[in-house]
């Protein structure tokens, strides 16, 4: 009732009091039902059984989740959706996996006897891993997708909605009918962890809408031992958050599985009539504590001495479907022995499951898989060609009035591309993207000001002051051109960043861009950072191009406003598992963008992107500079000081070689080399070396960084330089 819409009010009113919320199903379909929950609690008793004790998260009082989830694909199916991705709460997911997802009950058991071996990367526990399978439905073959997930159990919501956006996007399915999202939540994660609320949020903007999700809360009502009404939450509903964009909240009761059923349907009509989120709170109970290595009682006694004496949920069904004359006691107690042997088995125990899928429902990765680091691709491009996009990316049609800055800085880049004035930074990099289009790739950028960008550098979309409706010169580059995205996002780092994951994992073409308003910020979805994007190869093997920039540098605004904490990605910087690099020329960041997309290697990349360089006297290039050139990692010195002069290196990153450059010219010292790192990992051992070598008389090299000693690059970096001055030692034979 708390929806202000009469059309949905009225539809949904319709759908629950036409039937007293209580419809007659087919004797047919309730079989079914009772099929899928003797499945559900099968499992679990044989894994309580040959287990005991061992963490599993069972699904043990919330079995009526699976005839839901298997219900929602079946009819999804038959409304024409073709590919079905899950976000897993930990409760049920092993349940899932195998009773829904199809996962062979032998690897199960395996991964339960210690014999699952990991070949690459540290591996993760079983209640984190994911999975996917093609499953037939009424309308055809279904591509499931159940998303890998750390243990901050909700920062999975957003990464699942940027998968299914990418997938989406690749169908032109713009209404999100070919492609839906499952969220499956705990209810105190639900009530208690703020990127819900960002991921509501999102559920209807123009960046980040998916045609509407269908949220399960498997709603234990106990939150690990927290089950007090005063501290579990402030809400009289766990589910009340969903209320802020007015969406349905079905509650229902776990042990009335015919209600579950109803509950569901109507759910997904809902979500496929209306395009909008809708959420289904599974009123539940969990029968052993937080994990099989718990003791509930000793927190929660009067709660588990009710729970103790209570019925399961497929005792209760198994004993209303007798009495009505459904089923027979015989017909129950075959269905447990067959689903029983079958597991003993190692048969599929999933229905529908389709054993040679059809491949083209999902993302083909074979082309990214299997290569190793190489910082080197071929990112030069056609002169002609290059001028042609650059002239095409500043034209501006007639009826359009631009700002007056505005159309300054498209002047200045008319005046760039016809070779009368040297190139910034902003038009190299909308150069990058205009070349990426150009060779097939689409781009998506977003972030809360990277239309203009934060510092006014960028203008990808101009806004007319004659109406305030927009032009992107980009999206115009010419007749079926890849799709070119790019929007101011609303005002969160963690839902988005995490979405923008997930849509650059399910996207290898794409060029997949989050822009921080200013560095610092992205210390909102730090743990995107720490769960995802550093250790989601090493963990899960999950390949991701995800690109972040992060402005940074000191100009005299304070910490907050200067750095983007480069010490932090530093430090989780491992076995090549991802890139930061800090380019201090706009051909430098043309060539690492398209870097980034053309060579076929998928790992993240992290860029401290400039400030004052963006309109930086000497921070340009030529337009030759970005046709022939290539990203380099470490830049030598461009003074051209005569060699045997030289006595001292400094090595830096970032803007303070500008600083450091103009103070040897005014005091023309021509002594000292100053040697760029514009990739700090994965380290250019060999590229530094060689910058080095060319001066014979070296006496000492030092490191010069703009953060304090124990930020920026010194402590994570200082061993690979020394590493570097020792060889360079060696071979020049010095002390």
């Amino acid at each position: 009732m708390h929806i202000v819409d009469t059309e949905e009010k009225r539809w949904l009113q319709r759908r629950f009091e036409s039937v007293r919320s209580a419809p007659a199903f087919s004797d047919e379909t309730r079989k079914h039902v009772l099929e899928r929950l003797t499945a559900a609690e099968g499992l679990e008793s044989y894994l309580a059984s040959k287990y005991p004790g061992t963490k599993r998260f069972g699904l043990e009082g919330g079995e009526s989740f699976i005839p839901m989830v298997d219900e929602l694909i079946q009819r999804a199916g038959g409304y024409g959706t073709k590919e079905v991705v899950i976000g897993m709460a930990h409760r049920g997911r092993l349940n899932l996996l195998v009773n829904i997802l199809g996962k062979n009950p032998a690897d199960l058991i395996d991964e339960f006897d210690g014999k699952k071996v990991i070949e690459r990367g540290s591996g993760d526990v079983k209640y984190h891993q994911g999975f996917s399978s093609n499953v037939m439905s009424p309308g055809g073959e279904v591509h499931l997708a159940l998303s890998f997930n750390p243990s901050h159990l909700e920062i999975v919501s957003p990464v699942v909605e940027g998968s299914v956006r990418a997938r989406q996007d690749r169908r032109n399915d713009s209404t999100g009918e070919k492609v839906l999202p499952i969220s499956v939540h705990g209810d105190a994660a639900f009530a208690g962890q703020g990127v819900v609320m960002e991921t509501f949020q999102m559920s209807q903007t123009r960046a980040y809408k998916t045609g509407g999700t269908v949220h399960i809360v498997i709603n234990n009502q106990v939150g690990f031992t927290t089950s007090h009404p005063l501290d579990a939450r402030s809400t009289e509903y766990c589910t009340d958050i969903a209320k802020m964009v007015q969406s349905p909240i079905f509650h229902v009761n776990g042990d009335d599985p015919d209600a579950v059923l109803h509950a569901t349907q109507v759910a997904l009509d809902y979500r496929h009539q209306f395009k909008k989120d809708v959420v289904i709170d599974l009123v539940c109970y969990r029968r052993r504590g937080h994990n099989e290595a718990d003791e509930p009682s000793g927190t929660q006694p009067m709660m588990y001495s009710k729970i103790k004496d209570h019925p399961s949920s497929r005792s209760v069904y198994v004993e209303r479907l007798i009495k009505e004359g459904v089923v027979t006691e015989d017909d129950t107690k075959a269905m447990m022995e067959k689903y029983r042997e079958d597991l003993m088995a190692g048969n599929h125990v999933a229905n529908a499951l389709v054993q040679e899928p059809n491949t083209s429902l999902f993302v083909d990765w074979a082309p990214y898989i299997g290569h190793e680091w190489s910082g080197n691709a071929d990112t030069s491009f056609d002169m002609k060609r290059l001028q042609r996009l650059a002239a095409k990316m500043c034209d501006i049609p007639d009826g359009i009035d631009v700002q007056r800055q505005v159309a300054k800085i498209y002047q200045d880049r008319r005046k760039m591309q016809a070779g009368g004035l040297a190139l910034n930074w902003g038009f190299a990099e909308t150069l990058a993207y205009a070349t990426l289009l150009d060779q097939g790739h689409p781009v998506r950028i977003t972030g809360q000001d990277v239309g203009r960008g934060t510092f006014s550098h960028r203008h990808a979309v101009i806004h007319n002051q004659k109406d305030g409706s927009t032009y992107v010169p980009l999206q115009k580059m010419a007749e079926g051109q890849p799709a070119f995205t790019i929007h101011d996002s609303y005002l969160s780092e963690e839902a988005v960043l995490a979405f923008e994951y997930g849509y650059a994992t399910t996207a290898p073409n794409d060029l997949v861009i989050w822009e921080a308003q200013f560095g610092d910020f992205f210390n909102g979805a730090q743990v995107v950072v720490d769960q995802f994007i550093s250790s989601g190869e090493t963990k899960w093997g999950r390949l991701c191009g995800l690109t972040m920039l992060l402005p940074h540098g000191y100009e005299g605004q304070g910490p907050e406003h200067s750095s983007a904490r480069l010490e932090r990605f530093l430090q989780m910087c491992a076995e090549h598992n991802m890139q930061v690099c800090v380019p201090t020329t706009p051909a430098q960041i043309f060539h690492l963008l398209r870097r980034q997309v053309i060579r076929p290697l998928r790992k993240p990349l992290v860029v401290m992107s400039p400030k004052s360089l963006l309109r930086h006297k000497e921070a340009t290039s030529s337009l030759e500079d970005l046709a022939n050139g290539k990203f380099q990692m470490v830049l030598p010195d461009q003074a051209g000081l005569d060699t045997e002069k030289v006595k001292r290196v400094i090595l830096c990153s970032g803007k303070v070689y500008y600083d450091l450059a103009a103070w040897r010219s005014e005091n023309e010292r021509q002594d000292t080399a100053i040697v760029r790192l514009e990739q700090l990992y994965p380290f250019p051992k060999e590229e530094l070396l060689e910058a080095l070598q060319v001066y014979a008389g070296i006496e000492d090299i030092v490191w010069c960084q703009e953060e304090p000693l124990n930020q920026g690059a010194w402590y994570s970096s200082q061993h690979h330089m020394r590493a570097v001055a020792e060889m360079l030692k060696e071979g020049l034979g010095a002390s």
